[in-house]
């Protein structure tokens, strides 16, 4: 079997049409049907993946998020939300989320995105040779293939995202980047046009490895267009 994927949702026809065909695909499949238990199952099970639906009794999927994130567990989540749940969705990207689909969505979309972000997160050198050497600017030092993300000398965590994000900016040091290039090259697939996804995520990445993030050194916003990852001189 491939990578084992957890699915957590309080409908039972959801959890039975999303396993049938992630088994089709070849995934190992393990369910939740509530908060508490999805929490169990990622500590039982270390999923590759976990799809995580927003509304579940006993702890909803921000509290879930919010509670493996909190604990470094980085296991990369795809958010599952109803049409009508935009500002919660979006707060599930600001703790930790790596995706997000909304219902009412297609199996086959949902199989095709795990894909997506499992291929992302699990061949950290497959964009490009220079990946797997150090990058650095000044203090901050970036191990592709190590995963691993060094601010001064101190190990940073970082969910899958937020790394693949800092490695692709690294890479394309003093480029102004578009928030559309930015999607294309990180998210890999049309998110029909909501860049609000990479502002979420740069404000993340500047919440770590910035001093002030109302004065960043390293990711400025460059105003109408996006940003650009600011090479530092000694």
């Amino acid at each position: 079997m491939g990578s084992k994927i957890l699915i957590v949702d309080d409908e039972q026809p959801i959890l039975t049409l999303l396993e049938y065909n992630l088994k089709q695909s070849n995934f190992e499949t393990v369910k939740a049907s509530d908060g508490e238990e999805a929490i169990l199952m990622v500590e039982n099970e270390n999923p590759d993946l976990i799809l995580l639906d927003l509304m579940l009794p006993k702890m909803d999927g921000i509290e879930v998020c919010k509670y493996l994130r909190q604990r470094s567990i980085n296991t990369p989540i795809i958010m599952l939300t109803a049409k009508g749940e935009e500002p919660d969705r979006i707060l599930g990207l600001e703790i930790g989320a790596d995706d997000y689909m909304t219902k009412p969505f297609s199996p086959r979309e949902v199989v095709a995105r795990v894909k997506a972000v499992l291929r992302r997160t699990t061949d950290r050198t497959g964009i490009d040779e220079e990946e797997s050497q150090v990058l650095r600017s000044r203090e901050l030092s970036v191990h592709p293939d190590r995963y691993e993300v060094y601010l001064n000398g101190n190990a940073l965590d970082f969910t899958p995202k937020e790394f693949e994000l800092l490695v692709y900016f690294m890479q394309n040091k003093n480029r102004v980047l578009s928030r559309d290039q930015l999607l294309s090259a990180v998210w890999n697939y049309d998110f029909a046009g909501d860049t609000r996804i990479v502002d979420v995520h740069v404000s993340h990445l500047r919440d770590k490895i910035e001093e002030n993030t109302k004065k960043p050194v390293f990711i400025k916003t460059v105003r109408g267009i996006g940003y650009k990852f600011e090479e530092q001189k000694s």
